[in-house]
């Protein structure tokens, strides 16, 4: 790690209402921290109901105008931001790095640039929100119309703050919807400069965003009688409570919720792009703080042990250090609960006697990466998919390879989770592919690769993964507008 980057300044950024930034109601503050260091960079916001109070009405009132406004128009403006975020790129990723803890290279620059192009996919689909006439005979015209629902109350996660944020107030505010979103409380730093980019190309009050913790601001968005669809990213368990909230109202509610994927290996796949595709789909360089994180891996018995081998030596070999670096690979845990909670996993794992530390382990206690929430990737190797850490979603850079040879089997484990998010296959067979491509319950399977989402792929979960699509026309359509149907009779 280079000790001789710059320390980070201490901050303070108020959060957006009415097209205005202001401090919370109460006014008091959140620290937020820098991870690799461990040291506070930032305050912001502490904000609770009064502040989702005054928010929701100012979306309520901007929605009875943007939500006329010609959809072309609305497009054009998304367009806009979409120029403005790239061309505030490196500003708003040196910021991911510094609150999240992502590395720079690998994970926080790549963000910035996957907002942007968020922003311009759906800034040129505005003119995609359109009806259809149904034929139901020459004396009526019968036909239908997409609506915008009115105010989204949405909140997000920190561990792809500015994507998750930008997933979902294009879409939204492209369909004539207005937004109220809750930042996460450990990282709403660039989420807030997001926000300045919107608003100066926004009337006011169409994005409001609101800084808090989840029980003090989060759960007043989730209840308030305005709220007219609600947008989560997420765990599971917050998911549910967020279908709780949904039920109160029959509001319609999407959810991105955790994972557990399974990377399935045939025998036919042992070379080195297998490995490499494995750690990518292990989102390692996010220090596997992602839902789709390849975490299960079942190796084909033939081939467990010399890919298992290229796997640990290309894993080990990913540098560790201070996410600012262009040099580092993997950056930092976000907080010292995760923190602790993942070296749980590991202390389990550890603990087990029939479990083979294979890569990584506990942290370090002393040297540079003992300064922050640094993890190195760690993998194990088990026989059982019944073990806890093949079964619950540790959301660190803990992988489990499990060993199998019948076919039947091995989708039978895969499927064998209360998740069904993401899904990674790996062989040359196509037909062996595409057949277990199909029989995988998840939402997003990738067959001989392991990269990240892309704009215009439906992407979303199965089981207690989910419900809805994000990223796509369809997921746009689906998740912020309604269908209005109108009759007309001709011969009156």
């Amino acid at each position: 790690m280079n000790a001789c980057l710059a320390s980070p300044i201490l901050q303070t950024r108020p959060m957006l209402i009415g097209g205005k930034w202001v401090e919370a109601a109460s006014g008091e503050v959140l620290s937020v921290e820098n991870p690799a260091r461990r040291q506070v960079i930032a305050h912001v916001p502490r904000g609770s109901a009064p502040d989702v109070d005054i928010a929701v009405e100012h979306a309520s009132a901007a929605f009875s105008t943007w939500s006329k406004v010609v959809p072309r128009d609305r497009g054009l403006q998304l367009l806009r931001i979409a120029d403005a975020l790239e061309s505030r790129l490196e500003e708003i990723a040196r910021t991911i790095a510094l609150e999240t803890g992502n590395a720079l290279r690998t994970q926080a620059r790549p963000e910035a640039k996957l907002a942007a192009d968020i922003f311009r996919y759906f800034g040129g689909l505005a003119g995609e929100l359109k009806g259809m006439t149904v034929p139901l005979g020459e004396h009526v015209l019968s036909y239908t119309r997409r609506e915008p629902l009115g105010v989204v109350g949405a909140i997000i996660p920190w561990n792809a703050p500015l994507l998750l944020a930008a997933l979902k107030i294009a879409p939204a505010i492209c369909a004539g919807n207005t937004m109220v979103l809750k930042t996460a409380e450990d990282a709403p730093l660039a989420v807030l400069l997001l926000a300045e980019t919107c608003q100066a190309h926004l009337p006011d009050g169409v994005l409001n965003v609101l800084t808090g913790t989840g029980p003090e601001c989060g759960a007043p968005l989730l209840h308030h009688p305005l709220v007219a669809k609600l947008s989560f990213t997420g765990s599971t368990a917050v998911g549910k409570l967020v279908m709780q909230a949904a039920s109160e109202r029959v509001l319609p509610v999407s959810l991105e919720l955790g994972g557990k994927s399974p990377c399935v290996v045939f025998p036919d796949a042992h070379e080195d792009w297998v490995a490499d595709g494995i750690i990518a789909a292990m989102r390692f360089t996010r220090q596997s703080q992602s839902c789709t994180a390849g975490s299960r891996a079942f190796l084909h018995e033939k081939i467990y042990d010399s890919l298992l081998d290229k796997l640990v030596q290309k894993a080990s070999k990913l540098r560790i250090g201070d996410p600012l670096d262009e040099e580092t690979d993997v950056g930092t845990i976000i907080n010292e609960k995760q923190f602790r909670r993942v070296c749980g996993y590991i202390e389990d794992g550890l603990s087990q006697p029939n479990n083979k530390l294979l890569a990584g382990g506990l942290p370090p206690t002393e040297g540079p990466l003992s300064e922050g929430y640094y993890m190195r990737p760690t993998v194990f190797a088990n026989a059982s998919n019944e073990w806890r850490l093949a079964r619950e979603e540790i959301f660190g850079p803990v992988m489990v390879a499990i060993p199998w040879t019948d076919e039947a089997d091995v989708i039978r484990m895969a499927n064998d989770s209360h998740y069904g998010l993401a899904a990674y296959i790996w062989t040359h067979d196509v037909g062996k592919a595409l057949r277990t491509a199909h029989e995988i319950q998840s939402g997003w399977v990738q067959v001989n690769q392991g990269s990240g989402q892309s704009p215009g792929q439906p992407y979303g979960g199965y089981k207690q993964s989910g419900l809805g699509r994000e990223f796509s026309l369809e997921s746009m359509l689906d998740s912020f507008t309604q269908i209005k149907a109108v009759t007309v009779n001709l011969t009156r």
